[in-house]
């Protein structure tokens, strides 16, 4: 019987010892991947080159880390607050208008791949709520916190369902490519990627309108939240308190 060698999975033990010292998760990962090169005899040179061919394969994630620390310093300099005066300067923007403008762009735009144009880190967060807030203020005044965190959560659900019914149009979109893959995998022929995109469409403006219906409630929804807030003014004194 061949003796098992256990030292290639020395890598595994220095990555959960150095998470658990809370070292440099990046240096950490790094010395887990030289000692697992060491481990199975693999040349210095040739554990350089997988270093670097890894890293630019996926360097597409490396470019959306970066972004996640730049759109903290800008929020943190009053990117939201920016964004809020900006839209309470327009008279005619309101919330519905705003959303529904983002639906239409962010589906439209992932149709076409571009799935990392927006999204909620670096665009729902920072832009958009903060801009359908400011829209709602400039209509009602002071919100309650009911109201905000409704508003916050239609413009989060405009990301997921547009970029969810707009990506499967596109033909190069992972999800597209497995369901051809699995066609195929099962004796059903005839059918390509482009297929399966074209078929996309129809759901993605079905999903489109009801979204758009939904969004010209909300406004209506808005006033009548409001409305109920100040009706209750021992509601709302108890909040102000705490």
């Amino acid at each position: 019987m061949t003796d098992l060698n256990l030292l290639p999975l020395s890598g595994i033990a220095i990555v959960v010892l150095g998470f658990a010292l809370r070292f440099n998760p990046l240096l950490v990962v790094t010395a887990a991947g030289i000692v697992t090169g060491w481990a199975v005899d693999m040349n210095f040179l040739a554990l350089i080159e997988t270093f670097g061919e890894k890293f630019m394969n996926s360097r597409q994630l490396a470019s959306f880390l970066l972004i996640l620390p730049v759109i903290a310093l800008l929020e943190r300099y009053g990117l939201q607050q920016r964004a809020q005066s900006w839209i309470a300067s327009i008279k005619s923007a309101t919330t519905a208008r705003i959303l529904s403008v983002y639906f239409v762009v962010r589906e439209c735009s992932s149709a076409l791949g571009l799935l990392s144009l927006a999204g909620q880190p670096q665009t729902v967060r920072p832009l958009l709520a903060p801009m359908a807030l400011g829209a709602a203020t400039n209509l009602h005044g002071e919100l309650p916190k009911e109201v905000k965190d409704m508003i916050s959560a239609h413009a989060a659900a405009c990301d997921n369902i547009a970029m969810f019914f707009g990506e499967d149009i596109f033909i190069a979109f992972g999800a597209v490519l497995l369901m051809d893959a699995f066609l195929k995998e099962n004796g059903i022929t005839g059918i390509e990627p482009l297929h399966i995109g074209l078929w996309a469409i129809p759901t993605a403006i079905a999903a489109l309108l009801v979204h758009l219906f939904r969004l010209a409630r909300l406004e209506a929804k808005i006033s009548r939240e409001i409305a109920f807030y100040k009706s209750q003014p021992q509601t709302r004194l108890t909040e102000e308190l705490s």
